[in-house]
Order: structure tokens, then C-alpha cells, then sequence
């Protein structure tokens, strides 16, 4: 626009990134006493709900890039809390897995993210977050057809 202000669309985006942006550390808030960062969390959630996901779908939940995760992995791997296989899989990735201390871990992180996303959320009625989830499903999934 000429005068400089923004569009409704354009207005909703930058709204958008300012949640997740605050949500990101509101999360990363809670994770930092775990010794955990909001990516090492997303990878442990990803691995502990799809037991035998590959490296680059973790990366894609973790959103992070391949080389990213796999630096991450060998981190989560030194503490204890993932195990890879020896033996490399298709497209050469090491199968990884949670260890039992890392079941324990995620359960905990998981409790403390829900919390952070009730609070986001507590004023917002069931049939507006309803509502939310497809309008911002409907936003994701057009963006994805570009």
C-alpha cells in the first residue's frame, strides 16, 4: 500500500509470527530448567509418538534442517536419552530411539509445553479454538500449494 500500512492478510502474518514467536520462548521458558531446547523437545515428542520415524521427518517436525538434526541427535544421543542403531537404514539414516530416561523426560516436557498452550489459549472457547484450528489449517494448507 502507499501509505505504508499493512493489509488485513498482511497484518494476520506478522500476528502470526509474533505468536509463534512468543510461544516459542514461552515454551523454551519452561523446557530450559529440563535442559531441553524447543527443537531437542520436538525431536523426543516426534520420536516418542512414531516410533521408527525417519531423521529427515523428525526434521520436518522439529523444523530444523537435516545436518541440524543430525547434530542434535548426537547430542541427545551423548546425554543418554536416544539410541541409534549402528546400522544404517535407506538413504544411509541411523534408526533412533528413546531411551527410558527419555520416556520419562518427554512425559514431563509434555506436561509442562500443554500447560504454556493452555495458557495461550484459556480464553478462547471450545468452539472458537475449534474454529481457529481450521481457519489457521485452511492458511498452512494453501501456503503448502505454492
Amino acid at each position: 500500500m502507499k501509505d505504508g500500512s499493512l493489509t488485513a492478510p498482511e497484518e494476520l502474518g506478522v500476528l502470526i509470527k509474533a505468536t509463534q514467536a512468543i510461544l516459542h520462548q514461552r515454551m523454551d521458558d519452561v523446557l530450559r530448567p529440563l535442559e531441553l531446547s524447543v527443537p531437542q523437545y520436538a525431536c523426543l515428542q516426534a520420536l516418542h509418538d512414531s516410533p521408527g520415524i525417519t531423521s529427515s521427518e523428525l526434521a520436518r517436525r522439529a523444523f530444523v534442517s537435516r545436518q541440524a538434526m543430525n547434530v542434535l541427535l548426537l547430542g541427545l544421543e551423548a546425554r543418554g536419552l536416544v539410541e541409534r542403531s549402528d546400522d544404517p537404514g535407506p538413504r544411509r539414516e541411523r534408526a533412533a530411539a528413546l531411551t527410558a530416561t527419555a520416556t520419562a523426560l518427554v512425559r514431563h516436557a509434555r506436561a509442562e509445553v500443554a500447560a504454556v498452550a493452555a495458557r495461550m489459549t484459556s480464553d478462547l472457547a471450545a468452539a472458537d479454538l475449534i474454529q481457529l484450528r481450521a481457519l489457521l489449517t485452511t492458511c498452512r494448507d494453501r501456503l503448502l500449494t505454492l
